[in-house]
C-alpha cells in the first residue's frame, strides 16, 4: 500500500507572505508628526526605524540652550542655527539633532528641510553611547564634517572630524579624528575657524 506525504499546515503552491517590520520614509515620518502622533515624545528616524529619545532633563535642556547661544554668537549672516529641527539625511533617515548649523537663511528652508549641515551638535547624558557610537557613524556616512557631542556625564566636548569609510561600523563610516576638549579649553567650528568657543560655556 502506498503512503501519501501531506504538506505542512497552510502550505500551498503560492508564496507564503512573511510579516516584516514597516520601514518609514522621511516624508511619512514628517506626516505623522504633522498629524499629532508624536505629542509629548521626541522621535527620530534612523534607517527607516522610528526611535523615541528620552525627554530632556534640566541639565540637558540647559546645555542645549547654552550651546545654541554660543553658536548664534559666532554664526551670523549666511548661516542658520536650527534647534531640534529635521535634518534629512537620505530617504529614510532624520535624526532631528539637538542643534544643526546650516548654510543660507531661514527662508531658504520654507519648502524643504536641509539635507546637510556644516556642524551638528548632540547633547548627551543617558544617550552618550548612542551619540558617540551609532550616531557618529550615521553622521559620518552622511558626510557631516564637523560633529560635536556635549558630554554631560564627563563634562567635556567630544569633536568628531574627517569622515571615512569603515566597514565594521554600524553605517559603514567613522571619523578619522576624535578629540576631547575639557574645562579650560576651547575649540572653533570648522565653518568658523576664527571663532573659538570655550568648553565651560556649553556646560550647565
Amino acid at each position: 500500500m502506498s503512503s501519501t506525504i501531506l504538506p505542512p499546515p497552510f502550505a500551498s503552491s503560492a508564496a507564503v507572505a512573511i510579516p516584516r517590520p514597516k520601514r518609514w520614509t522621511c516624508a511619512e515620518f514628517h506626516q505623522l508628526g504633522d498629524e499629532g502622533w508624536f505629542e509629548h515624545v521626541r522621535p527620530i528616524l534612523i534607517d527607516g526605524e522610528i526611535l523615541e529619545m528620552p525627554v530632556p532633563n534640566p541639565p540637558h535642556s540647559t546645555a542645549k540652550s547654552l550651546t545654541e547661544e554660543a553658536l548664534r554668537a559666532i554664526f551670523g549672516v549666511g548661516f542658520v542655527v536650527r534647534p531640534e529641527n529635521p535634518l534629512v539625511l537620505g530617504r529614510s533617515t532624520d535624526p532631528v539633532p539637538d542643534l544643526a548649523v546650516v548654510t543660507g537663511s531661514i527662508r531658504d528652508y520654507a519648502r524643504a528641510h536641509p539635507s546637510t549641515a556644516v556642524l551638528v551638535v548632540e547633547v548627551a547624558d543617558s544617550s552618550l553611547d548612542f551619540d558617540t557610537g551609532d550616531k557618529a557613524s550615521l553622521y559620518a556616512s552622511a558626510g557631516i564634517g564637523d560633529y560635536w557631542v556635549v558630554d554631560l556625564v564627563n563634562r567635556r566636548l567630544i569633536v568628531f572630524r574627517g569622515p571615512r569609510a569603515d566597514a565594521v561600523k554600524p553605517f559603514g563610516f567613522t571619523y578619522a579624528n576624535v578629540t576631547e576638549y575639557h574645562l579650560g579649553q576651547s575649540v572653533a567650528p570648522l565653518a568658523a575657524p576664527g571663532s573659538a568657543i570655550v568648553i565651560a560655556d556649553l556646560l550647565p
